[in-house]
């Protein structure tokens, strides 16, 4: 139940007109005899939008989370009470008051009608770099005010990606495509990097004046987080934004295949979801851990960098790590979590020869590990693993990744007809004949494993893609594209009467 609930009894009662909200006072109702403070706590910024944050619908949390535009009805006991923001978004001060419609008064004279209610987000404003000077503290404030309004767009608009750069407007990614916001003027160098900055924990601060580049992770509450990428490019400062949903997906959501989700229930080896940077191999990673999370009753620890899904307890108990904000590597905290009692660890990148190494190991001692790589194909995967370590050791890891590897996701996000994307995944589900081929180092077969293990739920990228094509869902071009077979690509949509010219000349 909102906290406020209690408060509204004061005012549904007639002892009070109006309940007041405001940063650094205490809870106040407006009384016949004056303002009467109800509580002897001080409310701070964050604390006065949380509490209105209770009271507000889905569509009205944006403008909560930023602090700015808060205007909504909210519905208790039979009765409407307006919630009504009077001030800046550095000093919040709200009012909650009863609501009463035009239709419900009988005044002598006509009246206008009652102020309509604000869109539930504020639109996007346009501000030129030149409006305001940043010189404390008010102004950083103003500067995340302007960042979170893009960040807000970007969400609205459904895009996976925000750009900022100089000389540039904000650029969004939808559905694959660069689009540029040309009704938004274009950044300077001190624009960006006064709204990155207004946002950047102070760790990351540091890190990036002395790096020059910088990863972390940025939440509205109620509306969206982001993986925000900070950089420096040769015109100065560049930003790049991702959008992760605050809630977890599932893998029906996903449609990721029943083959695939019993790997969830495994009590130890390894899993890996692989494919290119912007793919979705964290979204299919957070579905996986989600399904663990519904159906097993054990400790998941995942090491990420930065946190991207919040994952809420259910029947498992969840330990996120951040690497630099909890952990200083991967490795370390993978080292580490052997001690911590788990059952089932989360890497969120396996980056080096020596976090692999232990990943390894963790997974033939009784674990269950799932991980990522940057690669676009099962056996190219085998073989980064592999070329990882020193020649004189690569046998010995082919043996070890032969017991241990269970099964493989790479995936490429795939621009749909008609707008947005979709995951193509080519499926290796590791058996005797797949461990042998690893063992023996014959990688290069297990494409052909794929192809004639279909039954067990294995699925090559091509057919993936094929089966999209026939489906309607992709254009046969994208397909083509998306490939990492190109020349058995274009034989099978010539086959199905696709023209391919213009195209072909990658085979």
């Amino acid at each position: 139940m909102p906290q406020l609930d209690r408060v509204l009894a004061r005012l549904e009662s007639g002892a009070a007109s109006q309940i007041i909200l405001e940063a650094d006072a205490p809870i106040c109702c407006v009384t016949p005899t004056g303002p009467q403070a109800i509580s002897q706590q001080v409310l701070s910024n964050k604390q006065v939008l949380a509490l209105v944050g209770e009271l507000a619908e889905a569509d009205q949390k944006a403008a909560v989370a930023i602090g700015h535009g808060i205007r909504f009805l909210y519905s208790w006991n039979d009765q409407q009470w307006l919630v009504e923001q009077d001030g800046s978004a550095v000093h919040t001060r709200l009012t909650v008051r009863k609501y009463v419609a035009q239709a419900d008064v009988a005044p002598p004279e006509p009246t206008p009608e009652p102020t309509p209610l604000p869109e539930p987000v504020p639109a996007l404003r346009r501000y030129r770099t030149t409006d305001v000077a940043f010189d404390d503290a008010a102004d950083s404030a103003l500067a995340q005010e302007r960042f979170e309004l893009l960040l807000l767009e970007q969400v609205r608009r459904g895009a996976a990606d925000l750009h900022l750069r100089v000389g540039e407007p904000p650029i969004l990614r939808l559905g694959g495509d660069l689009i540029r916001m040309e009704d938004h003027p274009t950044l300077d160098d001190a624009s960006v990097s006064r709204m990155v900055r207004s946002i950047m924990p102070a760790k990351n601060k540091a890190e990036f004046d002395e790096h020059w580049d910088t990863d972390f992770a940025h939440e509205i509450t109620g509306v969206s987080r982001f993986r925000v990428n900070v950089l420096r490019d040769r015109n100065g400062v560049a930003a790049v934004i991702r959008t992760i949903a605050c809630t977890t997906v599932t893998v029906e959501q996903m449609g990721i295949t029943p083959e695939v989700q019993q790997l969830c229930a495994l009590t130890k080896g390894l899993v890996l979801v692989t494919g290119p940077t912007g793919s979705g191999k964290s979204t299919t990673l957070c579905a996986l851990v989600d399904l663990v999370n519904r159906s097993r009753h054990d400790h998941i620890i995942t090491i990420e960098d930065p946190i991207e899904f919040v994952h809420q307890s259910k029947k498992c108990l969840i330990t996120q790590r951040q690497v630099g904000v909890h952990t200083q590597s991967f490795k370390s905290a993978l080292r580490a979590a052997l001690r911590e009692d788990p059952d089932i660890i989360l890497v969120g990148e396996l980056r080096d020869l020596e976090t692999i190494a232990i990943a390894l190991e963790t997974a033939e001692t009784g674990h269950l590990v799932f991980g990522t790589l940057h690669t676009s194909t099962a056996a190219s995967t085998i073989n980064r693993i592999v070329d990882q370590f020193p020649a004189d050791r690569q046998d010995q890891i082919r043996v070890m990744l032969a017991e241990s590897l269970k099964g493989v996701v790479s995936q490429t996000l795939c621009k749909k007809i008609g707008g947005g994307r979709v995951a193509a995944r080519e499926i290796l589900l590791v058996n005797k004949a797949v461990s042998s081929m690893i063992r023996e180092g014959k990688t290069v077969q297990i494409n052909n494993i794929i192809q004639t293990q279909k039954k067990l739920g294995m699925e090559t990228l091509n057919d993936a893609l094929m089966h999209l094509v026939k489906s309607k869902t992709i254009e046969a071009e994208e397909a083509y594209v998306k490939s990492a077979e190109k020349k058995d690509m274009a034989s099978r949509l010539r086959a199905l009467g696709y023209n391919l010219d213009g195209l072909a000349a990658e085979e």
